[in-house]
């Protein structure tokens, strides 16, 4: 049994290599310690075989692409350092990235095709993905785009995320090409044949229509769990005359029992069009074609649990209690909770702690009109409350705490008023590298439960309303870990960065969270 003589090395006094957890063409990935800040991360060099000043400008360049990129998209791999080390007299260049533990698309798939909520759902994550390259990375204050050029399902990871139910991360730039304005054209192929465009089997200069191309190969599989082009060898020449000549199989020709949306027939085949004019001109194209199947399939269809994991109801009764059911905490908080000076007098929401006689305990705090409140207060009955936490490690730690409010009564008088209807939404974004989100944090995952107070703007000295909502127990598991995390893990961006990835998770939750709140038949809470 041959040991691997890298198991234990320290590199760069810092990453000490633990497993061998891959290794391809280009080089080979080990699981390691950061022994500075604590953590798993995961370690790529470049293979020995390819020790040659153009493999190395290669690597180099895949490392910076997927630092750039990792910190604008939460689908592609994060590139957090990158360094050289003496292995046997070579400088053997290295980066060390996010350890990601999951599944590859390869795996997800074998051989079975995904059912069509799931299958949309990676779908729309891979083209966010491939969005944010295709926008391009800032070289010397200009924006160049990047085409991967490798697009396949063993370059997809799948892992499991409290937030999202499922992640896909895009992998593998390491043949990834910037479209610079001066660019040479390519004159050598390069690519998986399976998968690669008519023009990059030509050895063309590529532009974002062929990462297209390879998209619509993958999701041709992923539906169907087989190719569109038959070959009988897998030579450079068979799959180039197939990639050029050969019509795609229809889906009713491989599987006569499938039935998917026309719209998704099409979408399929116009990315797989043999000449790029003829396909989607753009990965933007491929998102407005893919969002009005994923609202009407992933709502309807419940196969898909993983993705609706994080819209699972617990009913639990009514929060809301009369004021002489209150219990003497909520007596207190009554007594105690002011609104703070530094705050506008405006609709405003905001997390803060409140200490009262008792404790101290995490809070939303929130001004609203005065009829509003007292529509909550009157039509208790009719309180749907949701609550639930997303959150984003990368590119800096940062949660979302989500409180919804829905009250059927307050919706069907907007209504009649022609005013905003549907629920309430008490959102509050928590910088967990700052000592004000980690208190919050920990005495929310130690109380298990929060106050939601309630200032009106007519009035707004006294809390006119609490309300107190419980979280269950594996969500006060998840911020136990969150918090843990979010301490060892080194911010690579901006805090707005996570801010605005959370931001749009939410948006595109809302209405999904909004037709289960509309359904409930009486006062309950739910969320994850």
């Amino acid at each position: 049994m041959t040991t691997d003589s890298n198991l234990g090395r320290l590199l760069a006094n810092r990453y000490r290599l633990a497993e061998l957890i891959g290794k391809g063409a280009m080089g080979r990935v080990y699981r390691a310690e950061d022994t500075l800040l604590g953590g798993v991360i995961a370690v790529k060099f470049l293979s020995q075989t390819l020790l040659n000043p153009k493999m190395r400008d290669r690597f180099k360049s895949e490392a910076r692409t997927c630092a750039q990129l990792g910190r604008k998209s939460i689908h592609i791999v994060n590139v957090i350092d990158y360094g050289v080390t003496d292995y046997k007299e070579e400088d053997v260049p290295f980066y060390v990235m996010e350890y990601l533990q999951g599944q590859s698309l390869t795996e997800v798939i074998n051989n079975q095709p995904l059912p069509l909520p799931r299958f949309l759902t990676l779908s729309r994550q891979i083209s966010l993905g491939l969005q944010c390259a295709h926008q391009g990375i800032v070289i010397d204050g200009s924006v160049y785009p990047i085409i991967h050029r490798d697009i396949k399902p063993s370059n997809i990871l799948v892992s499991r995320d409290a937030s999202l139910g499922e992640l896909v991360k895009i992998l593998d730039f390491g043949i990834s090409k910037l479209l610079q304005a001066d660019s040479e054209q390519t004159s050598s192929y390069m690519g998986t044949l399976a998968y690669s465009s008519p023009e990059q089997m030509e050895g063309r200069e590529l532009d974002s229509r062929s990462d297209i191309y390879s998209l619509g190969v993958m999701m041709y599989e992923m539906l169907t769990g087989k190719m569109p082009l038959h070959v009988e060898t897998h030579a450079f020449g068979a799959w180039y005359k197939a990639h050029h000549s050969q019509p795609p199989r229809s889906f009713e020709a491989v599987d006569p029992s499938l039935k998917l949306p026309k719209a998704l027939e099409n979408l399929v085949m116009s990315c797989l069009a043999k000449t790029p004019r003829d396909r989607p001109q753009s990965i933007v194209d491929v998102l407005k074609a893919l969002e009005p199947l994923e609202q009407r399939y992933s709502e309807s269809v419940r196969a898909a649990k993983d993705l609706d994991k994080i819209l699972k109801r617990k009913p639990l009764e009514s929060l809301l209690e009369p004021l002489s059911n209150r219990p003497p905490q909520v007596e207190e908080v009554y007594q105690v909770a002011t609104w703070p000076q530094d705050k506008p007098t405006a609709q405003i929401v905001f997390a803060q702690s409140l200490t009262t006689g008792r404790s101290t305990i995490p809070a939303v705090w929130v001004m609203l009109p005065q009829l509003e409140i007292q529509n909550l207060q009157v039509y208790k009955l009719y309180n749907v409350i949701y609550k639930n936490f997303l959150y984003a490690m990368s590119p800096h730690p940062t949660l979302l705490w989500i409180t919804g409010i829905y009250n059927r009564k307050r919706s069907q008088n907007n209504g009649r008023n022609n005013q905003e209807q549907g629920p309430r939404w008490l959102p509050c974004y928590l910088d967990l590298k700052t000592p004000h989100g980690q208190e919050l944090i920990r005495l929310l995952s130690e109380k298990g439960e929060y106050q939601v107070l309630l200032f009106a703007l007519e009035q707004p000295d006294v809390c006119l309303h609490a309300m107190t909502i419980t979280i269950n127990r594996s969500q006060q598991l998840q911020l136990q870990e969150w918090i843990i995390t979010s301490q060892s893990y080194r911010s690579v961006g901006q805090p707005t960065l996570s801010k605005n990835l959370l931001k749009a998770e939410f948006e595109k939750l809302k209405p999904r969270i909004t037709i289960e709140m509309e359904k409930d038949p009486g006062g309950s809470s739910f969320g994850r």
